[in-house]
């Protein structure tokens, strides 16, 4: 593993983010590239033309993908793992008008054209969902096919306003705290294990840069239109659960209903494909094969 990859990022830190990975197969490039002046991390795990890009959570980062893109590669998939503004390894700017969900799909653009990439699925779970969605509506043409697991969209969002303004106010008035408690979480030593070192590292961020992203995120637009959503047609798997409200499977089956290739795949919880993930990456791997099978796609460049 070179830790400059192809961004030729000096940053000492990406070898030890990786150190204790939630898998033994590192990625086969990790680096940095630039987008509206910002530096961004990407890992990249397995080769071929068969290109997914998938996207974390909200004030979460690439661990928590990690082992799915290990699984994915393995099954002859190039996987592409993206820390967005605010997140992970990324720049934290703190203005809110940088973490825009609109601004964070044109990044995602960027790290393909950065990469050599004409077309790839793209997905992502929660946020990472809804910035795939908004790539396909901003550069359908970019779009081979879609992955959304645990979409926020109508439904979901007395709920989300519910659980993210109060974070949001926290991180703004009670930010002494705030500060010590991330400052504790940055000593810790990391598990290995991937989503509960993407939980340890948000825990560590200080309260200014999640102020911003929280802010940006319930300021601009989360999702493109009912009839944007109706002209994306590529195959797309949709991911939902009935466990939470933040993402409610109501709006998980209106999306794959709208989507004009869309299915809909029931989880049995939102950890699932965090800790027993082989039957959803199945899956997942099979939505590939259709997106990369498509007639009308052959012959196009993926890198």
């Amino acid at each position: 593993m070179n830790p400059k990859g192809r961004g030729g990022s000096n940053r000492p830190e990406l070898a030890g983010y990786l150190a204790g990975s939630a898998t033994s197969s590192p990625p086969y490039e990790v680096g940095m590239f630039e987008s509206d002046g910002l530096q961004l991390y990407y890992e990249v795990h397995g080769q071929g033309p068969r290109v997914l890009v998938f996207m974390h959570g909200i004030l979460l980062d690439a661990n928590l993908n990690r082992r799915l893109a290990v699984d994915l590669a393995a099954l002859g998939n190039r996987v592409i793992l993206i820390d967005l503004p605010g997140h992970g390894l990324s720049d934290k700017p703190k203005r809110a008008a940088f973490h825009r969900m609109d601004t964070y799909a044109r990044h995602v653009v960027v790290l393909l054209d950065h990469l050599g990439i004409d077309k790839a699925v793209v997905g992502g779970v929660s946020l990472g969902g809804n910035v795939s969605l908004l790539v396909a509506a901003q550069n359908p043409e970019r779009v081979q096919g879609l992955v959304i697991e645990m979409p926020v969209l109508e439904w979901a969002l007395p709920a989300a306003a519910a659980t993210f303004i109060p974070m949001l106010l926290a991180v703004h008035f009670a930010r002494p705290v705030v500060s010590r408690l991330a400052a504790i979480f940055r000593r810790l030593p990391r598990t290995g294990n991937g989503p509960i070192d993407s939980v340890m590292n948000t825990l560590s961020n200080d309260p200014t840069e999640t102020a911003a992203v929280l802010h940006g995120i319930l300021a601009g637009p989360i999702a493109p239109t009912v009839d944007q959503r109706a002209h994306m047609d590529v195959p797309a798997l949709v991911i939902g659960h009935r466990v939470d409200h933040v993402h409610p499977f109501h709006d998980a089956e209106q999306l794959a209903h709208r989507l004009p290739q869309g299915q809909l795949l029931e989880a049995n919880s939102m950890l699932e494909l965090r800790v027993h993930p082989e039957r959803l990456t199945a899956e997942i791997n099979q939505l590939l094969d259709r997106a990369w099978a498509s007639p009308r796609l052959a012959g196009r460049k993926a890198g």
